[in-house]
């Protein structure tokens, strides 16, 4: 086969198969999916990954970075693809991703929460986080409100996101943890039964989480059933020490 059939055949299969955008969560960017998405875009799938407002791929000041403005990223990545997308969204992307299936739920195919917050209406990353007293992350994070950011401790970094990780990736990862814009963490989302309620939605845990804990995750899907779990023997980035598994977890999600 010619280089060029090859390549429309590979075209051919991007077109049968739903679109997936990825979705970083508080604290990183869109190339952290890199590995995940060559796994996604090697099984056919078309891949777009979001740099949500406030990062260096999508500048701005953090103390003007909306939840609105996360929302309207996500939807317009959405809408440009032309088809309901598989909406993927880790940690805080959660909540992110949320509030684009209420705006737009006629856009998107399938939700895919990884390692990531599940709301109900009217929480928030604040709101959902205080009620996991088994995550670690609080203790180490700083608030600061001059700047309008959140930061991660330095030297908790490695052990807290990568508990599961290999000393390679634990001694690179603190310095690719960004500071986080603070006002969208602490903004409730609006979501209604009629509208987010009715869009599929499948839940990636991870049994080690030490950000978002697996005792937590199994609360948020006690109160809001989902299509299917699948479960993950990783910290809180699978799509660091698991792509492959979680790479699995979306391509069956996208069925």
């Amino acid at each position: 086969m010619t280089t060029e059939n090859t390549n429309m055949s590979a075209a051919a299969v991007a077109a049968e198969n739903p679109p997936i955008v990825l979705v970083h969560g508080a604290f990183a960017n869109a190339p952290v999916w890199g590995h995940v998405a060559a796994r996604l875009r090697a099984a056919g799938h078309e891949v777009v990954a979001v740099d949500l407002p406030g990062r260096p791929g999508a500048p701005m000041e953090p103390g003007k970075v909306t939840l609105d403005l996360h929302r309207d990223a996500v939807i317009d990545a959405v809408r440009a693809l032309g088809r309901p997308v598989v909406l993927v969204g880790h940690s805080f992307a959660g909540i992110v991703a949320a509030a684009a299936a209420e705006q737009a739920p006629e856009s998107i195919k399938t939700l895919v929460f990884v390692a990531a917050y599940l709301p109900r209406n009217g929480d928030s990353l604040v709101s959902l986080a205080q009620q996991d007293p088994d995550a670690k992350i609080g203790p180490q994070l700083r608030i600061d409100h001059e700047k309008a950011i959140a930061v991660v401790d330095y030297a908790a970094r490695a052990e807290l996101f990568a508990n599961d990780g290999p000393e390679g990736l634990k001694a690179k990862l603190p310095d690719l943890i960004l500071d986080e814009p603070l006002a969208p963490l602490a903004t409730p989302v609006s979501v209604t039964d009629d509208r987010f309620g009715q869009v599929d939605k499948v839940y990636v845990r991870t049994a080690l989480d030490q950000v978002i804990s697996p005792a937590f995750q199994d609360k948020m899907l006690a109160d809001t059933p989902v299509r299917s779990t699948v479960t993950l023997q990783t910290g809180h980035l699978p799509f660091l020490t698991d792509p492959d598994g979680l790479a699995k977890a979306i391509t069956d999600a996208a069925q």
